[in-house]
């Protein structure tokens, strides 16, 4: 019979950021406004890139997308950690956690496919444009999205069939703000050396081979701007690839920390930190990354503001 101890548990307990009451208030203040300013830029992205006709090219159909699962992320985390921040018992069902876990590990690795469709998007652009409104097609760019989302989904199977097949006994302290894969299988009865290679694997061959497939990508479009002798058609090429590049560093810079770096070298503590900006900070601050330089993206808010105001003053 085995004991209860090596069962699998009807709940977790999250640890959090801190025990700290003067600190929990201030951090649900703040995550409250990352989370309102996220749902707020990101729903008005979608919203703009609906009801403006000039956005209704695959780049934009890909941002939609993108800033969808940007919502996704972070109402799959957020609201479960304001939560955290107001109750003593900082406490998740099992079922609730793996679904968490699977919902987080489907943005995650369906967002590696978005960037890199984002990218052959900008190559076709730049360095095909003849043949970019016959490749780029509705039908291709549903495909590529279809594609996405199926691989987000299988991976995150994996992901978390590799974590939760094992009962748990250490405890059932979570050390992170949400259920993320290592910090549970820390909690693991068994050898977790073959899962944890499992999923660095599946999340290694997601990362790597789309990141290669975008460098590749903004290697002809390097190659390509820097042969245009017009100064405008540089500018206009740099203004839409830019925001596309910081999305990407900052995204694959804080994923390849977490999940790439040698088992020894992992601190709990400072994942906490570095989870943050992935899967909190960066959904807030895509949709002023692909504004604030897109002329586009500017001049639809504009039209947008002045369809608003005239509809006020009626």
């Amino acid at each position: 019979m085995v004991e209860d101890n090596y069962t699998f548990p009807s709940e977790f307990i999250l640890l959090g950021f801190t025990n700290r009451e003067d600190l929990q208030v201030t951090c649900f203040v703040l995550f409250l406004a990352i989370y309102v300013v996220t749902l707020i830029g990101n729903l008005g992205v979608i919203i703009l890139i609906r009801i403006d006709s000039c956005l209704h090219t695959p780049m934009y159909f890909f941002l939609s997308h993108l800033s969808l699962l940007d919502v996704c992320y972070s109402s799959t985390i957020i609201p479960q950690t304001l939560l955290n921040f107001l109750v003593e018992k900082k406490v998740i069902s099992f079922v609730r956690c793996a679904t968490q876990l699977f919902s987080f590990a489907t943005c995650a690795t369906t967002e590696c496919y978005m960037l890199a469709a984002m990218a052959y998007d900008r190559y076709m652009a730049i360095c095909n444009p003849l043949l970019y409104s016959v490749v780029m097609s509705q039908r291709f760019c549903v495909g590529m999205l279809a594609g996405a989302y199926l691989a987000g989904v299988i991976s995150s199977i994996i992901h978390t069939v590799s974590i939760f097949h094992f009962p748990f006994c250490r405890s059932k302290r979570i050390n992170h703000f949400f259920c993320d894969g290592l910090p549970l299988l820390a909690l693991s009865c068994s050898d977790t050396h073959v899962n944890e290679a499992i999923v660095s694997a599946v999340v290694g061959f997601n990362m790597l081979s789309t990141i290669v497939f975008i460098l590749v990508s903004y290697s002809s479009v390097l190659s390509t701007v820097l042969r245009m002798r017009s100064a405008a058609g540089c500018h206009k090429a740099f203004s839409t690839c830019t925001p596309h590049l910081v999305s990407i560093a900052l995204y694959y810079g804080s994923s390849l920390f977490m999940y790439l770096r040698p088992g020894s070298r992992h601190s709990l503590e400072r994942d906490k930190v570095v989870s943050v900006l992935y899967s909190i900070a960066l959904p807030m601050l895509n949709p002023l990354i692909y504004s604030l330089r897109n002329t586009d993206m500017k001049n639809a808010m504009r039209k947008a503001k002045g369809r608003v105001l005239s509809s006020l003053s009626i």
